[in-house]
């Protein structure tokens, strides 16, 4: 469920067509990047947009309404605030496990390359303590 990217499909008329492209130019964008940008806006403000030409938005009182304002509680920032620094506290911690690691995976390739001795005088000491029967070659 990751985020895949859709294909939305609009029609219009000729002319309108021809003024999205004219918009498109004098902004020196793709005619898709005008859609992207439309869509995005749409959804960023749940469907509240108007799409008005320039004269048209020249000639209404302007209001605050749009965009909206919301107030936010000083105890949400402050809630995010100490959630962001939880949040560099954990990547840092990750980030000394990672070089912990690394340093094991080190030493463990070090120790690899290194020949593994084993002291038959060892072996037999052990062996005696096990109540096992010996045998002897030749």
């Amino acid at each position: 469920m990751g985020n895949k990217n859709k294909t939305i499909s609009f029609r219009v008329n000729e002319d309108s067509f021809e003024a999205l492209r004219e918009i498109a130019e004098e902004r020196d964008i793709s005619l898709s990047a005008v859609f992207r940008d439309y869509v995005d806006t749409l959804v960023a403000y749940d469907g509240q947009v108007e799409v008005v030409s320039e004269a048209a938005a020249a000639g209404r009182e302007q209001t605050n309404d749009f965009p909206p304002k919301v107030e936010v509680p000083k105890s949400f920032i402050r809630e995010h605030e100490r959630l962001e620094l939880e949040a560099e506290h954990l990547r840092e911690q990750l980030d000394e496990h990672k070089a912990y690691i690394t340093h094991l995976h080190e030493q463990l390739e070090a120790k690899s390359d290194e020949e593994e001795i084993i002291q038959l005088e060892a072996l037999d000491e052990e062996r005696d303590h096990r109540d096992e029967p010996t045998f002897r070659l030749g």
